[in-house]
């Protein structure tokens, strides 16, 4: 288990923090495993009725760390899935409920998994991101096919291609966040959501979730594996590398 991804369950809701304040909370696999193994304990505990995700207030996450994603690639087996898309796989199949609490940024990942998420919260400070493009990279996490079903095509195709930031206030709009409170009441708003859907009749809330998700599960899957193998493809791609060059050279700077 990873010390950046801490967890707990009390009230029949299981915590999962990303706490890895000190690089902005960039997942590393490492993470992304012990995300992926407490979600899987989640669903596998019959003591616990929802998942409650969340960063601290002023950081969700900054996305991968680069320098770790990089490295772990090149040295991953052909056919290996990596910690990442393993993360997505687990959080799309989740049979639990899923709370999100966003503050400050939540890059790449970090607003993607959000589409997998019933019920997602941002404070006022959230910034989301998916720079796939200007990477030189690929929509992932099932984005190039929720997206347009929950923002509009127009809208998912300026935040995709364009990949600039936005607020919590488009964010709502767009349809990725249920409510966006102050900063100092984000945990708390989303705890007392995750308790709310905890209470309620467990095997009603299996069968609404996997209704809901039903009509497109089969689609998600075939787009989410298509996404990962392109990504594979684009990180390795001399635009690509250009690309995360000139971000890594302007860190630097």
């Amino acid at each position: 288990m990873s010390n950046h991804v801490r967890t707990s369950t009390a009230d029949r809701v299981a915590s999962i923090e990303i706490h890895r304040p000190e690089k902005k909370n960039a997942l590393t696999g490492e993470m992304y495993d012990a995300m992926s193994e407490a979600i899987l304990r989640a669903d596998g505990d019959i003591g616990v009725h929802v998942v409650l995700l969340h960063g601290q207030a002023d950081c969700f996450t900054s996305g991968n760390d680069l320098t770790d994603f990089v490295a772990a690639s090149q040295a991953q087996g052909e056919g290996v899935p990596s910690p990442a898309s393993r993360f997505l796989g687990v959080i799309r199949t989740a049979r639990k409920p899923v709370v999100a609490a966003v503050g400050g940024v939540a890059v790449g990942i970090g607003t993607t998994m959000l589409l997998h998420c019933e019920l997602v919260y941002a404070a006022e400070n959230a910034r989301f991101q998916m720079p796939f493009v200007p990477l030189g990279l690929a929509p992932e996490g099932g984005s190039s096919l929720l997206l347009p079903m929950v923002a509009g095509y127009q809208r998912a195709a300026e935040m995709l291609l364009l990949g600039r930031p936005f607020g919590a206030e488009v964010a709502r709009s767009a349809g990725l966040v249920n409510e966006v409170v102050s900063a100092d009441r984000l945990l708390a708003r989303a705890r007392e959501a995750a308790l709310a859907v905890a209470a309620l009749p467990v095997e009603s809330v299996r069968i609404t979730k996997e209704w809901l998700k039903r009509p497109y599960a089969a689609a998600l899957e075939e787009r989410m594996a298509e996404e990962i193998r392109v990504f594979g493809e684009r990180l390795h791609s001399p635009e690509a590398k250009a690309a995360m060059g000139a971000f890594f050279q302007r860190k630097r700077g």
